[in-house]
């Protein structure tokens, strides 16, 4: 059984480079793989291993400058869901394009789990889920209003061209783990919104703790990992993901004729140049001779930075 650890924290780091070989070698030491992305805002990530190596892990980032009050979110995985470990430096822990947000500064108020069903409930709430589209489109919470964004960034302009549709509302936000919502309720703020809120610990936590028949959650959540999704109670989800563009599928989507395993799927069929598609083939008929020889491939590479 392997340990999942979801995290982020927004501090000031002065060097995030001179922090990232320790954290490497000694999350690598600990036979820890996924994925932490430093920047001078903070630290965003998720990894998986044993219980010893996790809490080794956490240790050591919890000494780091402005990090003793790391929180983060923990799950559970029969295989390991990651390929590799990455500890990457970055502009933004997760990127948004907006230079003066600043969730240190300021947030939306905190909702918790057990009270995010009586506040998306009220008449004069609206409700804004800020993940990807791709993510909606297997899960998001009744009512809630779908950007349709395909990455966070795209995220300040769409609020630029629909919030006439907000006027006298009160706004509820919510993503995956939280990290989106510290900086799109810091922005909104900005904005001159009053009334902002959001769910606490993200959809993962309320999962976690909201009992099936009480939810308003419909459908999985997307999770970064080889997991693909989770559902109520963090228990595995049924998608499958296309290892070209990224995307959640259900597991009869293989039986398209546009499915080509780690080549296309019905999403992303137009998508990528003839080019791309045969190094995608070449690819997998690396991944087939390792796997045939014994050995472990590491994967496909992500074109996409870890978000919660």
């Amino acid at each position: 059984m392997f340990t999942i650890a979801a995290l982020y924290h927004f501090t000031r780091f002065d060097d995030p480079a001179a922090l990232r070989a320790p954290l490497l070698a000694l999350a690598d030491k600990h036979g820890i793989r996924g994925s932490l992305l430093l920047a001078r805002e903070g630290i965003n990530g998720t990894i998986a291993g044993t219980r010893g190596g996790i809490d080794a892990v956490l240790a050591h980032i919890r000494a780091l400058p402005g990090c003793d009050g790391l929180e983060w979110k923990e799950s559970h995985a029969e295989t390991m869901p990651f390929g590799r470990l990455k500890v990457r430096l970055k502009r933004e822990i997760v990127t948004m394009g907006q230079p003066d947000v600043d969730p240190r500064a300021r947030v939306g108020h905190y909702v918790a789990p057990e009270d995010w069903n009586a506040l998306i409930s009220a008449p004069d709430v609206a409700v804004i889920d800020t993940r990807n589209d791709y993510e909606v489109a297997i899960g998001t919470f009744e009512g809630a209003i779908d950007p349709g964004t395909r990455s966070f960034g795209e995220f300040p302009q769409w609020w630029e061209e629909n919030k006439h549709r907000f006027h006298n509302k009160r706004i509820a936000m919510f993503c995956t783990g939280g990290i989106r919502c510290e900086k799109s309720t810091n922005y909104l703020l900005g904005q001159g919104v009053e009334d902002v809120f959001h769910l606490k610990g993200g959809i993962l936590k309320y999962l976690e703790e909201v009992p099936e028949d009480k939810s308003m959650w419909n459908g999985a959540c997307f999770v970064f990992d080889q997991r693909v999704s989770v559902e109520h109670g963090l228990k595995p989800g049924p998608h499958i993901m296309c290892h070209a563009c990224r995307r959640p599928l259900w597991p009869e989507d293989r039986d398209r004729p546009e499915y080509e395993a780690g080549v296309q799927c019905h999403l992303c069929v137009d998508e990528f140049t003839p080019e791309r598609r045969e190094a995608f083939r070449e690819r997998q008929r690396q991944i087939h001779l390792t796997r045939a020889r014994g050995y472990e491939h590491l994967g496909p590479r992500k074109k996409q930075d870890q978000a919660q």
